[in-house]
């Protein structure tokens, strides 16, 4: 059971950086921009983000195999949608909206059914290590993968690349067991759904607008976050009046968890912040083609797998809080590397170790962050948390994109210049994760118990 759940994450973050090495190719194929481009990996990171809640919320209701397998295919209609489209619209709809559905209704099912499959704290963290290290070596290999595909056939050979992989993963899934029944009656919190989602969109849009008016980035990221005041106020009035919202304000109380989401947040924004800089500096600057800056990211790549292979005997031997830490540290040096070692060297293989200090120390906090952030709550709110956490982390990735692409493409005239404060920005950022770590207790935290059921919840149940 545990194959298809990793490979849908494998293919679901594969998805999220292999379309930075087809920069150029896709750009003269629909006669589109760089921007145009990284608007559309954006939309598909901020789109996951958005629905992740909502969706994860739906897996009480509908089942978490049968959310998993409506993923699948939706995603595959995107993919192959991709494959043909004829124009940047058509792209943005299979990849960045349909892919995006399809991911976001696939993903919670994987982390629950992981949670409730495996009990004790050992096996849970060694389940979550093979999909967690699915999920960074399938976006480590995106470039490698995506380049080759690209090179050797076209970029729009990769995305069916995808729609095969997908149709594989439902023939494996075909004897999943879902250990928990569904509830068609649970009420589904409409109004929070769509709050929660616009406000995410408007705030990382107003990340995106950067480049084009200070005012207007201003106006959205303060629209972004007075809707998501609405969400939150929303959310309190429907628990006073005893009725479900669409995520149980309980989950932001507890501050272990909270650091922990903080730190998966800040992983994924350097990741694929990173990913983004890196690919779109070497081919808009340094002409590389999809497969020469694929080839760059195996350095990342054998981070990656190194660090998440070892999860298993790490987690026996080490606290979470440590790996996390020690994650960061390393992936803190490898940014500082890649702009020493990159200034004043042409040659494109300056980049690999610090690409691959940053596999490294994303590979071994990656698992942890997960675990500790599972590991906090009880059976009965899995789906809520699950849904949050890769709602959070997907915010991370499309934020990160969003943020150092954003100041990598506004300042493509000193491209010099513009990559230097990129990555001294994703820096800062890993220093907010790396605070956030070391705010974790030093000793695991026994699951919350869920709270007494009180008049308000007998009458909402």
């Amino acid at each position: 059971m545990l194959i298809p759940l990793a490979l849908a994450q494998f293919i679901c973050s594969f998805a999220g950086s292999n379309m930075n090495v087809m920069i150029n190719d896709i750009k003269d194929d629909l006669h589109t921009t760089v921007q145009g481009v990284q608007v559309c990996i954006t939309l598909f990171l901020l789109v996951m983000a958005a629905l992740m809640i909502p969706c994860g919320k739906l897996t009480d209701r509908w089942g978490r195999k049968r959310c998993f397998t409506m993923g699948l295919w939706i995603y595959g209609v995107g993919a192959v949608l991709s494959a043909v489209s004829p124009g940047l619209g058509v792209l943005i709809l299979g990849n960045s909206i349909f892919e995006g559905v399809g991911t976001a209704l696939l993903i919670p099912p994987v982390y629950i059914l992981v949670t409730i499959l495996f009990h004790d704290m050992k096996s849970r963290a060694r389940a979550f290590g093979v999909v967690s290290g699915m999920g960074g070596i399938g976006a480590a290999t995106g470039p490698l993968i995506g380049g080759a595909i690209t090179t050797a056939i076209s970029w729009r050979a990769a995305f069916v690349f995808q729609a095969l992989i997908i149709l594989i993963i439902i023939w494996l899934a075909r004897n999943i067991h879902d250990p928990l029944p569904a509830d068609p009656t649970r009420p589904f919190d409409t109004v929070g759904a769509v709050l929660s989602a616009v406000g995410l969109v408007v705030l990382v849009g107003g990340i995106m607008a950067a480049d084009q008016s200070l005012v207007l980035m201003a106006v959205l990221i303060v629209a972004g976050a007075l809707i998501l005041t609405g969400f939150f106020a929303w959310v309190r009035s429907r628990e006073r009046a005893g009725k479900e919202a669409l995520l149980s304000s309980r989950l932001f109380r507890n501050r272990t968890s909270n650091r922990a989401l903080v730190t998966q947040n800040v992983q994924w924004a350097v990741l694929l912040g990173t990913a983004f800089v890196v690919s779109a500096y070497l081919q808009v600057v340094r002409h590389y083609d999809a497969i020469q800056t694929g080839v760059i990211f195996t350095a990342a790549t054998v981070g990656i797998l190194l660090s998440s292979l070892a999860a298993g005997p790490l987690a026996r031997k080490f606290r979470q809080r440590s790996l996390i830490i020690v994650g960061f540290v390393v992936t803190i040096i490898g940014i500082v590397v890649l702009l020493v070692q990159v200034r004043g060297h042409p040659g494109a293989w300056y980049f690999a170790p610090g690409l691959f200090l940053i596999g490294i120390g994303v590979g071994v906090m990656l698992t942890p962050s997960v675990n500790v952030v599972q590991s906090a709550w009880p059976e009965k709110l899995q789906g809520e948390i699950s849904g949050l956490s890769r709602s959070v982390s997907n915010l991370g990735s499309s934020f990160g994109t969003a943020l150092a692409g954003t100041i990598l493409v506004a300042g493509l005239a000193d491209p010099n210049r513009s990559y230097g404060i990129a990555m001294v920005v994703l820096a800062f950022v890993a220093l907010i994760g790396l605070a956030a770590a070391v705010l974790l207790p030093s000793v695991p935290v026994a699951p919350e118990a869920p709270e007494p059921a009180g008049p308000a919840a007998t009458a909402a149940a």
